[in-house]
């Protein structure tokens, strides 16, 4: 595989801090078997970028500054950033009910925009990719947007979930009386200078980059598919770069006139019952948020088809850090970077929510049960030993570790090492579990095992 080199310093400004930047991506990429990667940063007062790579394993072309990559779920900040300029027009209202403009929502009646935006509506993820490819949204939404797949009542809980971004890119183009793509073009990214890019893009108007999975029988990196259903793109269709994307940090905390501060404000606000578990601290209209060092920083993270995009930004401060890498390594890549770049710069850059003590593992043999989200189904067991175990459709079940405050962690069986899961909910009725949320994804218990 090619390996990256250090981009061409021609045309760059030179510096010690970014030439040390610089040799830490190039060898963090080789390191992590990352084809191509951008880094973007701005510090409050000067901004700086590197870049390494190749944007094609194949083809050897090479990473540029403009090149543009899958995004991912970080595109769920430009939807979400359009819908609410458009109701700081006062051309909807994100606490109306949305099915007043979408009928297909009617099952979901008191579902709003503000809802869909915090992932605090209750609709359950939505269908792959491959099984939406040939629907239109409103069958999408028609299918999901049922009492029966509801997972809460709308405003009482938190789940991730892209149909609800299907459903808040509708509204963008009912309101606008455009494409997703022809609104978000207009109304956000030529605003802020970026050049529109998008998934299925017949002829691209910027250099892309692909994404790469490692096969792990020949231990060669390879280009991947991107299978996102063109219904799915108000959740995950945008390509962009790190330059690009730290413009758009530099919008949501109030550092450009192309959204209002008090747009950006209103989308930084922590939304009541969105609690993302391991996702972030909170969650906002569209926005991440992570407590560090007693500041709150907003961002997304994102994964397409083999690629990697996070974004983190200070109101405070200022400051900005924008990632792209086009493997999966490349999310364990920018952890690896954020601590470089703590040590070279001082900045300390929030990857993760902010970690808690949760107290000494205890026994929840009343976890035991059945969970569904759409069609994902949880069978949370217990071995002989009374731990419990989880498996997701069918596969291998891992071990759960859980604590007094009912999270968990998930135990990888080979390492036996510790990654947060997620957490149990109980009804508060009646005080049996009733939900488990895992990854952010919440899960309506169904059954017993």
């Amino acid at each position: 595989m090619p390996y990256p080199t250090t981009a061409p310093a021609a045309d760059r400004p030179t510096s010690p801090l970014r030439q040390e930047v610089q040799s830490r991506l190039d060898s963090l990429a080789r390191a992590h078997r990352v084809p191509g990667a951008q880094l973007a940063v701005h510090t409050g007062t000067h901004t700086f970028s590197v870049h390494t790579g190749t944007a094609d394993a194949l083809t050897g072309t090479p990473f540029t500054e403009d090149t543009a990559v899958p995004l991912g779920s970080v595109t769920k900040l430009g939807t979400a950033a359009a819908l609410l300029l458009l109701a700081d027009d006062g051309d909807l209202d994100l606490d109306e009910p949305a099915a007043e403009l979408l009928p297909e929502l009617r099952p979901s009646s008191e579902v709003t925009a503000r809802h869909l935006l915090s992932h605090t509506a209750g609709l359950p993820t939505g269908p792959d990719s491959d099984s939406a490819a040939g629907t239109t949204a409103t069958r999408y939404l028609s299918a999901v947007c049922t009492a029966r797949s509801a997972l809460f009542p709308p405003g009482t809980g938190f789940s991730y979930s892209n149909a609800g971004y299907v459903a808040a890119g509708r509204l963008v183009s009912e309101v606008t009386g455009m494409t997703w793509q022809e609104a978000l073009r207009a109304l956000l990214l030529e605003p802020l200078g970026i050049v529109p890019a998008f998934l299925g893009d017949a002829a691209p108007a910027r250099p892309v980059a692909t994404g790469h999975a490692l096969n792990t029988a020949t231990g060669l990196v390879r280009p991947a598919h991107q299978n996102l259903a063109p219904v799915e793109a108000p959740a995950g269709a945008l390509l962009a770069s790190a330059e690009d994307l730290m413009a758009l940090g530099r919008a949501v905390i109030g550092r450009s006139t192309v959204l209002p501060a008090s747009v950006a404000a209103r989308m930084r606000r922590p939304e009541p019952a969105a609690d993302p578990g391991t996702l972030a601290d909170s969650w906002g209209l569209g926005l991440a948020l992570f407590q560090q060092d007693g500041r709150v920083w907003c961002g997304h993270d994102g994964n397409a088809q083999g690629t990697s995009c996070h974004l983190r930004a200070d109101p405070d401060s200022g400051v900005v850090v924008a990632f792209t890498g086009n493997a999966g390594g490349a999310t364990s890549l920018w952890r690896d970077l954020a601590a470089d770049l703590a040590r070279l710069t001082g900045i300390r850059v929030p990857t993760a929510p902010a970690t808690v003590r949760r107290g000494r593992a205890v026994p929840l043999p009343e976890c035991s049960g059945t969970y569904r989200n759409g069609g994902t189904e949880y069978a949370v067991k217990l071995d002989g030993d009374g731990t419990p175990t989880l498996s997701v459709d069918g596969d291998c079940p891992l071990p759960l570790v859980c604590y007094p405050d009912l999270s968990c962690d998930l135990v990888d069986p080979a390492t036996g090492r510790h990654e947060p899961g997620g957490r149990f909910h109980r009804d508060p009725a009646t005080g049996t579990i009733d939900r488990l949320q895992i990854s952010g994804r919440t899960a309506r218990r169904t059954g017993t095992v």
